[in-house]
């Protein structure tokens, strides 16, 4: 006898759907995305507290700056892909439906003889408005998005940006501020290095200097010699030949009260591998201090391992041998020449920064410590 069938048997499953994430307001969101000469990076993010929430993020090793150091202009193949990941940014722009964004580039389009072909390029292709910011504003950026890691102990701050292109050093005095508001000092400054008179103590800006040199352009000067120390050796040096402009290069200063913060990928491949990490985790890296002997042990390392070592390094890689070198140059050129034994690593830069200054302008973050 043929089994009875089961009782409502043949009825189309009612599908049982997971609830979706909670999507943020659109109209909180903000983006920002800064290319470089060496990279396309960007974050959308959305105001929480006194900092942000990041939405979503991309990051893309574009290389838009390769041979310019030899030809002065953008090639035809780095364009292209650059163009490529900017469609990515604009598909993420538009799946987030974002209204409020800064999309810009820096030391590459403002040397390239045809940086405006580029530009009005991007725009036919991704429909995306490329701003070229100039280096006053880029070094201005960097020094707010490395405000949550100011010391409410320091009273001379040295913010270093090493860029693929050019590196931005800003010497800040905030020993007349009250401890507490030191970093929300330096997060003023998103109004300028001389903002308007203001009822609040200001950081004030003793110095600053954009020097055209960072990991592309450093090691697009020596790539014509062979020997691996040698042209470390040489990378340095011309970095601190450069920097004879820069006032507190020229002073003593105290080492009592100082503190140094380093942003790029340099600092934060250093970082994980003085810790020895596997796979980066920026939650480790972020905010660390390394000591002058730690990082010096870290280069050393790297010039051990030579080109091929640094190539099947995992935190290295392909791509980075090269740079992580020219990038160890001038971070070794700074400590040699600043008072101080520590290097507070930040894993943050132009995007960071430009999602402050959009925020704090708007008046979306909330006042009080970081």
């Amino acid at each position: 006898m043929a089994p009875k069938r089961p009782k409502g048997a043949g009825v189309f499953p009612k599908a049982v759907e997971s609830p979706a994430p909670h999507r943020p307001d659109p109209d909180a969101l903000y983006a920002a995305l800064d290319l470089g000469t060496n990279s396309c990076r960007m974050l959308i993010a959305q105001p929480k507290g006194s900092g942000f929430h990041v939405v979503d993020s991309f990051s893309k090793s574009v290389q838009l700056g390769a041979g310019l150091e030899r030809t002065g202009r953008l090639s035809r193949s780095s364009m292209a892909r650059t163009v490529q990941a900017l469609r990515i940014c604009q598909q993420k722009l538009k799946r987030n439906k974002v209204q409020q964004m800064r999309l810009v580039t820096t030391e590459a389009c403002r040397r390239a003889k045809n940086a405006r072909e580029f530009i009005r390029q991007v725009k036919r292709e991704t429909g995306l408005t490329l701003e070229v910011i100039q280096p006053e504003e880029e070094a201005r950026l960097a020094v707010i998005s490395c405000a949550p890691l100011v010391s409410t102990n320091t009273e001379q701050l040295l913010v270093v940006d090493i860029g693929g292109g050019s590196t931005e050093l800003v010497w800040i005095d905030i020993s007349s501020v009250p401890r507490r508001d030191r970093p929300a000092a330096i997060m003023r400054l998103h109004a300028g290095f001389h903002p308007p008179e203001s009822p609040f103590p200001a950081a004030k800006v003793v110095d600053w200097i954009s020097v055209p040199l960072g990991v592309a352009t450093l090691r697009d000067q020596f790539s014509d010699v062979e020997d691996d120390s040698a042209r470390f050796a040489l990378m340095s040096w011309f970095f601190e030949e450069n920097l004879a402009d820069f006032a507190p290069y020229k002073n003593i200063q105290s080492r009592e009260g100082f503190q140094i913060v380093g942003t790029s990928g340099t600092v934060t491949t250093v970082a994980a591998s003085h810790l020895g990490l596997k796979r980066y985790d920026r939650t480790k890296v972020d905010g660390l201090r390394m000591t002058s002997d730690q990082i010096d042990r870290v280069i050393r390392g790297y010039l051990d391992l030579g080109p091929i070592g640094r190539r099947r390094d995992p935190r290295i890689g392909e791509d980075r041998q090269a740079l992580i070198m020219s990038g160890s140059a001038i971070l070794q050129a700074l400590l040699r020449c600043w008072p101080t034994d520590r290097l507070s690593v930040a894993d943050r830069g132009l995007r960071e920064g430009l999602l402050y200054a959009q925020m704090s302008a708007n008046g979306v973050l909330e006042d009080g410590p970081f």
